[in-house]
């Protein structure tokens, strides 16, 4: 699995949206300027995200963001296939689409295999675990 800056983005954009207590929309200046993330390249990401359904945005001068449903119920994984689509990918497809003859037959197996694990790992994970989680903690 290959993450992405345009992943790495959104999982942080995606908490600190969950993390803000405040009750109010999350403009996304603040946003790119607290996480060090380009304001146009944030942009991009939280239309994606929001065409997703994890996100509601609002317009106007008291627009912003919000989490579209408790962050209890948003993985990691949601996340990730919103801006990137496959989790794993095998020479730019989706590992389940790798096909091999010969003495290579049994690699999509592996590749197949890669892609469960990481799977089990960002679909068990969500949003709410990972602000609760003591910083530098692993997951798992």
């Amino acid at each position: 699995m290959y993450v992405s800056a345009r992943s790495d983005y959104a999982v942080r954009a995606m908490l600190a949206i969950a993390a803000d207590d405040s009750q109010e929309l999350v403009k996304a200046a603040a946003l790119a300027s607290a996480q060090e993330i380009p304001l146009s390249f944030l942009q991009g990401i939280l239309l994606d995200l929001r065409r997703a359904g994890l996100l509601h945005s609002h317009r106007g001068v008291e627009g912003g963001y919000a989490l579209a449903r408790a962050a209890s119920t948003i993985t990691v994984g949601d996340v990730l296939r919103a801006v990137s689509g496959s989790l794993t990918t095998v020479r730019g497809l989706p590992a389940d689409f790798a096909i091999y003859h010969g003495v290579a037959t049994g690699l999509r197996e592996v590749w197949l295999a890669v892609h469960s694990a990481i799977e089990e790992v960002v679909d068990q994970t969500t949003l709410a675990d990972l602000l609760v989680r003591p910083h530098g903690s692993p997951v798992g």
